[in-house]
């Protein structure tokens, strides 16, 4: 079941529900009628598979799955409301366009957003092509602006469009979250982690935890995304990956949160038969002669590397690349040198491929951690496998103490 099979106005009504304790005062809130609201919240509990309110003569209590319910409806609200407040909103809209959504018109908007056409986004959700225009026509009538555009034969987003996607996505993990939680006797089955992996944590950290968590959640669904930094942050902060593992900003956005795991220090690598391999305390002046690898400006790596070389003329650096694959190739074909955690090349170097050359690097620590939506409530299992890299950088730390 999507996320948005849920009628998205009974969703609304559950908190009017548990604060005024009765259908009939919840009614008046909402501006439903007393047997609609009733038949809403009852189609609402046979979907879910669960009560979500006890029912007594002194009024209604909800239950935790009812609260829970109540509590992730309202965050997608917010997220609703934030979509609506994009760059390019009219100023002649509905004061509060989003409690006038259904999710019928959200559901077509995100799929034309991912699929790009409207006929992809037919072919995606089932519905006409004259059904996905009207949806979506309705969507810029409500926030009164434009949200797509015809390009060529695809149709690409507005900003206003682009910032809507954002809080409809949002808003859908967070009911796709209540769903998931809420129905305890289905064990892990249903329950979906999509992980932002960069480059060191693959080697280090993930490997580790996707075996364990297999092995106590078998009927769970973990997708890894790879990418670096820049790839993955937009697709944190639209929600579709829940969460990133990897090197940690020196100052975390506004809307991210950071979690340091363990500090992983630098070291200069090169091939096992480098000139430069073998010897000892190899001072700057020999690393400058050398030509290097090196990351993409404004990433941490590369920060790193100019640093080592301040106050002299940075060396020639003719490669930049974030693929380790790819650099562990070119390091061993070559006499180029880069900077890189050990870890990453570890099994090159037990193999005597690679090397790590003699330079006492100053500084070159780099927190490598979690980074999440600011706000960003796990399910079970995410709280479970967010547990599980924790228990896996804790050995790791202490393997190396």
């Amino acid at each position: 079941m999507h996320a948005f099979d849920l009628n998205l106005r009974h969703l609304r009504a559950l908190s009017a529900i548990a604060a005024r304790g009765s259908m009939s005062a919840a009614a008046e809130t909402v501006s439903l009628s007393q047997p609609a609201l009733t038949q809403g919240l009852a189609k609402l509990e046979r979907q879910l598979g669960v009560a979500l309110f006890e029912r007594h003569p002194d009024g209604m209590r909800a239950t935790p799955e009812g609260a829970m319910l109540a509590d992730r409806a309202g965050a997608a609200l917010g997220h609703l409301a934030a979509g609506v407040r994009g760059p390019a909103r009219g100023a002649r809209g509905f004061a509060r366009p989003e409690l006038l959504m259904t999710a019928t018109q959200l559901r077509a908007f995100l799929a034309l957003a991912d699929a790009g056409s409207f006929v992809g986004a037919a072919g995606d959700t089932g519905l006409s092509q004259p059904a996905l225009h009207r949806a979506v026509r309705d969507l810029e009538q409500l926030c009164a602006t434009p949200l797509a555009e015809r390009r060529g034969r695809g149709v690409a987003l507005t900003s206003a469009g682009r910032h809507l996607a954002r809080g409809v996505r949002l808003a859908a993990r967070e009911i796709a979250a209540a769903m998931v939680d809420i129905d305890p006797a289905a064990g892990p089955r249903g329950a979906r982690i999509v992980v932002g992996a960069m480059p060191l944590c693959r080697a280090m950290i993930l490997p580790r935890v996707l075996a364990r968590f297999a092995r106590e959640m078998p009927g769970a669904n973990v997708e890894v995304v790879e990418g670096s930094w820049r790839e993955l942050v937009d697709p944190l902060r639209d929600g579709i990956i829940d969460l990133m593992i990897g090197a940690l900003r020196d100052e975390a956005p506004v809307d991210l949160n950071q979690a340091t795991l363990i500090v992983d220090q630098l070291v200069v690598i090169g091939r096992a038969g480098h000139p430069l391999a073998g010897r000892r305390d190899v001072p700057l002046a020999a690393l400058a002669e050398m030509s290097w690898i090196v990351g993409q400006r404004g990433t941490p790596l590369r920060r790193h590397w100019e640093a080592m070389f301040a106050g002299h003329a940075l060396p020639a650096a003719p490669i930049e690349c974030g693929s380790v694959m790819t650099v562990r190739g070119v390091l061993g074909e070559s006499d180029f040198l880069t900077l890189l955690s050990p870890d990453q090349v570890a099994l090159e170097i037990d193999a005597g491929i690679l090397t790590t050359i003699d330079y006492s690097l100053v500084g070159g620590k780099r927190a490598i951690g979690v980074t999440t939506r600011t706000g960003w409530r796990a399910t079970a299992a995410q709280g479970r496998f967010v547990t599980l890299v924790e228990q896996v950088a804790a050995e790791a730390r202490l393997s190396k103490n």
